[in-house]
């Protein structure tokens, strides 16, 4: 009880609360900035912790990282432009509600309260159940890390819109740029052309860019011409979700929140792929799917507390076992070995403050993450009410400078443009974008985890039949990939019945 009131004097101190609340703000901005990661925001800033004494570093780096992850479903509902790899899948349905169902203020709210509940859903779940959790994930070795890809990658048979077969078509595409480069196992060339630059591989956030927020230039531009925008302004009854959008949204709140701390808890995953995994499963379990894609609530809560509840769980084996999650918490463990502190099962023996001065952080970042959310979604909203013609132009160049940021390379920003231009007769041929998303997320993961399966037994295919984990991925894998075919007709009995 002492180590937790000293804690709470720790974050609660003027400076550390400060610290607190300016990363949270800093982190909102840099996510909703197209091409400046959570990643590279946390490494941006990292150098101000050696000038912070005590742990008031690690808690401004917590603000950050909680803060990002929201931050980037501001303009991927706004403006379809995902700030960060994770809200990508918010764009499916948080663009509709906001511009074509005219209803900015409604999918912000839903937005922030989704990330707001996932991420201290995730918390506490960190809290209660770390060490119990961390043993589930060292479980995972090759085989599992493979079949988690492949439950992944099946996935694009609930998210693909319209035709299945053109979902699945997108979902190869972005399978064959995952192939791009260096084999991580031979060394091999392919697809490189003979160019150095793609010996390294295609770069995802300039297709990321490319494929949402250049696209979209695209077919705004198309759409502006020969017409006159009305502008006006945009009415905001309330920036708290209603009664019924709670109701609605609250079982997936439940399940997304539980999908995403157990990716997040698994090393190796991330934000986007909870949010994915979570969109579909709220595609799968709900009655009438219908407005999937099309402005439904329970898509833009989906995928929002899914990727916020990555956090809480990305913290379970850092500081359990000393392995980073994902990349942000690779920085925020390097960051709490220059302060000091020893991640690792022994933590909760030796530095019981320090421990659960992270936990108090987390639960205050995400609660300052949702008030700023909250207070803010009138101005966010102004956003909309901006003419095309200044807009398109700013969206443009933001996002060949975020292009441009992520790696100081204009090959990038070439790839970037490129992907815009075939993400728009993607659009025009109602093909997939995301399935090309999900094909290039996934595909790296499942074919060095594939190969490398493949090496551990000596070229034997049962090794993804033998483990138990493995196999129950891979057999509701088949399940997702099969569902087209057999969803109507449960669906069609579900209504007879009732």
């Amino acid at each position: 009880m002492d180590s937790v009131i000293q804690a709470l004097m720790q974050v609660g101190s003027f400076e550390n609360l400060g610290l607190l609340i300016m990363g949270t703000a800093v982190g909102i901005f840099i996510g909703a900035m197209p091409g400046l990661s959570v990643n590279m925001g946390l490494a941006l800033l990292f150098p101000i912790t050696f000038s912070v004494g005590g742990l008031g570093g690690i808690i401004m780096l917590l603000g950050i990282y909680c803060g990002a992850i929201y931050g980037g479903s501001i303009t991927a509902i706004l403006l379809r432009t995902p700030g960060t790899p994770a809200s990508a899948a918010t764009t499916l349905d948080g663009y509709p509600m906001a511009i074509k169902n005219g209803q900015p203020g409604r999918a912000l709210s839903i937005s922030t309260t989704a990330s707001t509940f996932g991420g201290l859903f995730s918390v506490v779940c960190l809290i209660l159940f770390a060490p119990m959790l961390a043993k589930v994930a060292l479980q995972f070795s090759k085989p599992e890390y493979f079949a988690l890809a492949i439950f992944g990658i099946s996935m694009v048979t609930s998210v693909s819109a319209g035709s299945i077969l053109k979902g699945v078509i997108g979902c190869l595409v972005g399978l064959w740029i995952a192939t791009i480069g260096l084999d991580a196992m031979s060394g091999m060339e392919r697809y490189t052309l003979g160019t150095l630059y793609l010996s390294g591989g295609v770069g995802f956030m300039p297709i990321l860019i490319g494929l949402f927020a250049l696209t979209q230039v695209f077919i705004n531009t198309e759409e502006s011409v020969g017409k006159q925008q009305m502008i006006g302004n945009i009415k905001i009854d309330s920036v708290l979700p209603s009664c019924a959008d709670i109701k609605l949204t609250l079982p997936t709140l439940l399940r997304s929140s539980a999908i995403g701390t157990f990716i997040g808890c698994v090393p190796g995953t991330g934000g986007d792929i909870g949010s994915w995994i979570s969109y579909n499963q709220a595609k799968v379990w709900a009655k009438d799917d219908s407005m999937f894609g099309k402005g439904d609530p329970r898509g833009i809560a989906a995928s929002e507390s899914g990727n916020n509840s990555v956090v809480g769980g990305a913290f379970i084996p850092v500081l359990t076992l000393g392995i980073p999650g994902d990349g942000a918490t690779a920085i925020i463990l390097g960051a709490l070995m220059v302060h000091g502190i020893q991640p690792g099962p022994l933590l909760f023996v030796n530095d019981p403050v320090g421990i659960y001065t992270i936990f108090i952080g987390l639960l205050l970042a995400n609660a300052l993450m949702g008030a700023m959310g909250f207070s803010l979604i009138r101005f966010f909203t102004k956003v909309v009410n901006i003419p095309k013609n200044i807009l398109l132009p700013i969206i443009t160049v933001m996002a060949m400078i975020g292009t441009y940021s992520y790696s100081n390379s204009i090959p990038d920003v070439i790839i970037m443009v490129a992907a815009g231009v075939i993400g728009f007769f993607m659009y025009k041929c109602d093909m997939s974008v995301p399935g090309v998303i999900i094909g290039i997320i996934l595909g790296k993961l499942a074919e060095e985890n594939f190969t490398g399966s493949l090496m551990m037994s000596d070229g034997s295919f049962m090794v993804f039949a033998e483990n138990p984990i493995c196999a129950t991925f891979l057999v509701l894998s088949l399940i997702s990939l099969l569902s087209p075919m057999y969803r109507p007709m449960l669906k069609r009995i579900f209504e007879k019945r009732s």
